[in-house]
């Protein structure tokens, strides 16, 4: 039925002032998404700190530095494996470590060299924390460092898990209750769980807090793709689409400017929740979508829409429902026949493993979409650790994403997709390997060559979504959308562990997206081109896709704007969209 609704848009045009008006309200709140699946990277920042020493503090010794006051010492201490000593008021002299400090029993010299005796003592009074950059993160709040350093290294993890079940639940619902309805409830629980992170009272209230705001999230983000899809025409719709992740990139620069701006951490959560405000007071005003309404029987309400597109479109004559409803039942009969009443076959995701051809396929794609994500996020999150200004490499993750989606858009268009995919994932294996090259003093030529990691993995992650859909038929489009999304939110859940390997080695979470990342690209030659070719509606038709790769005239099957050809078109990126649903 979706097919000949598409036939709106000839009628009403592609993208018009009521499309435009739609499509950039909506995609604003992306830039909110963005926001909150960067924040923890200044959230849970660990700063310098020591533990904090049994009475009050008279004099400070770092080699042969001296101060005193432990706050003014920060500066002095460079190396985590060195240690602060103090003298306290009653005389005692103390050896200040991260996780552990010694009394000395000699107290008569206060000098950095001693040998003789010292007794261990935990770190029962607390921590004392540098506070010359950020004044409180939860780290501080909550002491997360030592034996509690892995619940701060939980919370990225945590929200991207979160992500994943949102991305599941909200996109059913979506399809159930209507675009409209999920995304004013999503928005508003943007913000109302933004704004609440900020007042949670401890550790535990805060990660359960921060999952529900990153299920909420995560379902804005897929049923938006779906929401200005379903107002968009065929001809604009690549490119709009594509661009929704541009908002979300804005998102992450908009996080490093409050970050910078913000040094504590309940203000800066608070300022980020409040900067899509405006969406959230005026969402309401954003109508449903005429595909959904279609699809409910819902007919009056959406030649409501369709009027008020036409007006806003300044067309005379909108298109009328009762037309596309004749003109659907005269091509259901002319093609399926008036007495076939054969049930469709269900299908599984064990039909993409139906043949080794099929399997080869749905591996090598799943691998795409997991090496994407996974170095979508480890390019952000580690930008932060390349030494420089931490907010200014965040920002430049965001920046370069801009022209990396335009890039794509072109790509597609003129090279093909696997043309395209398979150069940007080896690049970014590539750069991967020259960042573990460049020596750490060179920190800018660092700094540059993540920024075009991030380039080129953006290029390959953005075109991944069009290029599944149009490598499965038809019977099984919408589940290879799907369950490639899915692998997706898994590597978002899998990166934020890789970034703290480099606690090991500081290179290796390069290594790891490098490896995957040129695997996969060397993988994308077994797949087909699939620019210029028609969709596929059987699982044969599919076959013959890896049958006519090299073939010269594939570049001479366009898709027309009219015919079979586009109505299979329609039909693809109407299957696409409730593939990313599931």
């Amino acid at each position: 039925m979706a097919r000949n609704f598409e036939l709106l848009f000839d009628s009403l045009g592609h993208f018009g002032r009521y499309q435009a008006w739609v499509y950039f309200a909506s995609v604003f709140q992306a830039i909110s998404c963005g926001i909150h699946y960067l924040a923890s990277v200044f959230l849970a920042v660990t700063p310098k700190f020591v533990c904090s020493p049994p009475g009050n503090v008279t004099g400070v010794l770092i080699d042969n530095s001296s101060t005193s006051r432990i706050e003014d010492a920060w500066t002095l201490w460079t190396s985590t494996e060195s240690y602060i000593l103090v003298q306290l008021g009653n005389g005692e002299v103390w050896e200040l470590n991260q996780c552990s400090r010694f009394k000395r029993e000699d107290t008569l010299e206060f000098t950095y060299a001693y040998s003789s005796n010292k007794m261990d003592f935990p770190c029962t009074d607390g921590f004392i924390y540098d506070q010359s950059k950020w004044q409180s993160t939860i780290v501080t709040e909550w002491d997360l460092v030592c034996q509690r350093e892995w619940l701060a290294k939980l919370t990225q993890p945590t929200f991207m898990l979160g992500v994943l079940f949102g991305a599941v639940i909200f996109g059913d619902i979506a399809d159930r209750m209507g675009r409209r309805n999920i995304m004013w409830f999503t928005s508003t629980g943007q913000f109302i769980f933004g704004i609440a992170v900020a007042f949670t009272f401890d550790y535990i209230s805060f990660v359960i807090v921060r999952f529900l705001l990153a299920m909420v999230s995560s379902g804005y983000l897929v049923v938006v793709f779906v929401y200005v899809t379903e107002y968009i025409g065929i001809k604009a719709r690549t490119w709009a689409s594509m661009q929704v992740h541009a908002f979300f990139a804005v998102g992450i620069m908009v996080v490093a400017l409050v970050g910078y701006l913000s040094p504590t951490w309940w203000v800066y959560q608070i300022g980020l929740s409040i900067t899509t405000l405006p969406f959230v007071l005026c969402c309401w005003m954003l109508p449903e979508t005429p595909f959904w309404l279609l699809t409910e029987g819902r007919f009056e309400e959406a030649q409501k829409v369709i009027n008020t597109m036409a007006r806003w479109n300044k067309v005379s004559t909108p298109c009328k429902i009762s037309e596309l409803c004749s003109v659907q039942d005269g091509l259901v009969s002319s093609r399926t026949g008036d007495n076939d009443n054969s049930p469709v076959k269900k299908h599984n995701i064990l039909d993409l493993f139906r043949n080794w051809h099929i399997a080869k396929r749905t591996i090598t794609i799943w691998l795409v979409w997991f090496t994407g994500s996974l170095g979508y996020y480890v390019f952000s999150l580690s930008s932060v650790n390349l030494g420089g200004s931490e907010y200014l490499n965040l920002f430049l993750i965001g920046v370069v994403e801009l022209p990396a989606y335009v890039i794509a858009c072109i790509g597609m268009e003129k090279l093909g997709r696997r043309n395209t995919l398979i150069p940007f994932l080896i690049s970014s294996a590539v750069i991967c390997a020259v960042v573990m090259l460049i020596p750490q003093d060179f920190s800018i030529l660092i700094i540059v060559a993540n920024m075009a990691g991030k380039f080129a993995i953006g290029v390959a992650f953005g075109l991944t979504y069009l290029y599944t859909a149009e490598l499965y038929p038809t019977v099984a489009r919408s589940l290879a959308v799907g369950s490639g999304s899915m692998i997706c939110r898994v590597g978002s859940v899998v990166a934020p562990f890789c970034v703290y390997l480099s606690s090991v080695w500081i290179f290796m979470p390069q290594l790891i997206v490098g490896v995957i990342a040129f695997v996969s690209g060397l993988l994308t030659l077994m797949l087909p081109e699939t620019l210029g070719k028609p969709l596929t509606n059987t699982w044969e038709e599919a076959a013959e896709l890896d049958r006519h790769v090299n073939k010269k005239n594939s570049s001479e099957k366009s898709v027309p704007v009219q015919g079979d050809a586009a109505m299979d078109k329609i039909e693809m990126l109407s299957q696409e969209r409730h593939g990313l649903d599931a």
